[in-house]
């Protein structure tokens, strides 16, 4: 019996041991320079919507991304173009400009963004397009501001007053989203 114990101790140490040595793999600091996101947010086009990537790293909780997103202006009164991504929760923090965001739990003219295509595999994992007519919330949103988008939320903007830039956070727990 005392054998029998003492054989079940040690598997526990090696499990626990294996345990620790999995998770010390991803813990790596990652740091990225303000001057790279001033850099990014610099170079991005203008006239359009432009979403950089800057790095993806592992977890153990999965994938965590970081991109720069520029949106120009919008009028406000127009249909509300939006995202959803199935999988992958965001974080936002407004570097530069403010608009209006306005999110639901649906949306209108659904349509799956293509699998096999840059914004899927390097940016949102699983998500579609589509347009928001039932407007669960709607906020103001601008210089400093942060704001956390689960996933499965419809998101887009009714009105950018001025062209907005936000460092975005991408969390990716089913590693869906290649390494950058």
């Amino acid at each position: 019996m005392r054998v029998r114990i003492q054989f079940v101790q040690l598997i526990l140490i090696l499990a626990a041991s294996f345990v620790q040595a999995a998770d010390a793999d991803y813990k790596v600091v990652t740091v990225i320079p303000a001057e790279t996101l001033a850099t990014a947010q610099a170079v991005a086009p203008t006239d359009r919507v432009s979403d950089q990537p800057i790095s993806h790293v592992e977890s153990a909780e999965g994938r965590l991304g970081i991109g720069v997103v520029h949106r120009p202006t919008i009028p406000p009164g127009g249909p509300i173009a939006a995202i959803q991504h199935h999988k992958q929760s965001e974080v936002y923090r407004v570097m530069a400009g403010s608009g209006v965001l306005v999110t639901s739990s649906s949306m209108i003219d659904s349509v799956a963004i293509d699998p096999d295509g840059n914004i899927v595999r390097n940016l949102t994992g699983p998500s579609d397009r589509g347009v928001i007519e039932d407007v669960e919330n709607s906020q103001e949103i601008g210089t400093g501001d942060v704001i956390i988008i689960p996933a499965g939320v419809a998101h887009g903007f009714s009105q950018i007053s001025e062209p907005i830039t936000y460092m975005v956070v991408r969390v990716d727990p089913d590693r869906l989203v290649a390494l950058k």
